[in-house]
């Protein structure tokens, strides 16, 4: 099963969570969407693969993302390493600190990165933009729906 665990503020990252699970129900094969704030170890545990998609707030994951991985880091290690994941990351302008972040942390579970990091822009920069709901083009949705299906069909193959 891949878990994907999200977090989202304006509905960005919410729509590229749901759009990913759509791509991994198109290939047959299961998935969780998982909100970071409610997430527990035992959850991760049971799941194949990861992916994690938030937004970048302030240059770094959002609060709840990083909430979620420090309730959940020190239960986890040497309990997932080898399992599959991927980033999608929802970013006015940049996406790189968010992304750089979480691959740092899940270094320590020894997970495998195994698709490109999905940083989708929305050219937000300015509080009115940055504050303001979310709709993505159907182009940035699919993107996230491919990488779904990538991840589930990769998992359900044994791929990863």
């Amino acid at each position: 099963m891949l878990a994907i665990i999200w977090h989202s503020r304006t509905g960005a990252a919410q729509a590229m969570a749901q759009a990913a699970a759509q791509g991994a129900a198109q290939a047959g094969a299961p998935a969780q969407l998982l909100p970071a704030e409610q997430i527990n170890p035992a959850q991760c545990i049971a799941a194949q693969g990861f992916l994690f998609v938030c937004p970048e707030n302030l240059g770094s994951m959002s609060g709840e993302m990083k909430a979620f991985f420090d309730r959940c880091y020190y239960p986890l290690l040497e309990q997932i390493e080898g399992r599959a994941y991927a980033t999608a990351i929802a970013a006015g302008t940049a996406g790189q600190g968010a992304q750089a972040q979480i691959d740092r942390i899940v270094t320590g579970w020894r997970l495998r990165r195994v698709a490109p990091p999905c940083i989708i822009l929305t050219g937000a920069d300015r509080p009115d933009s940055i504050l303001a709901p979310k709709a993505l083009p159907h182009t940035a949705l699919q993107k996230c729906r491919e990488l779904g299906q990538l991840l589930a069909s990769g998992l359900e193959m044994g791929a990863f």
